[in-house]
């Protein structure tokens, strides 16, 4: 292994992303996974389901039971 790729993934191992990366990444990853069932999926779909599953977040959960 190069001394420069040894570099690079010892670099990347000690890396932190920010929360904003670790959203980009989770919502590419989820495309890329569905788009592999159904050619029909795009980004703007993933956007709009990890939107609406943070809306979703900030609804104080209802109780039922008395």
């Amino acid at each position: 292994m190069s001394t420069d790729l040894q570099f690079l993934i010892e670099r990347a191992r000690s890396y932190k992303m920010t929360g904003e990366e670790r959203e980009e990444q989770a919502r590419s990853f989820a495309y890329g996974n569905t788009r592999l069932e159904n050619d029909n999926i795009t980004r703007a779909d993933i956007d709009e389901a990890a939107r609406t599953m943070k809306d979703e977040e900030k609804v104080e959960p209802v109780s039922v039971c008395s």
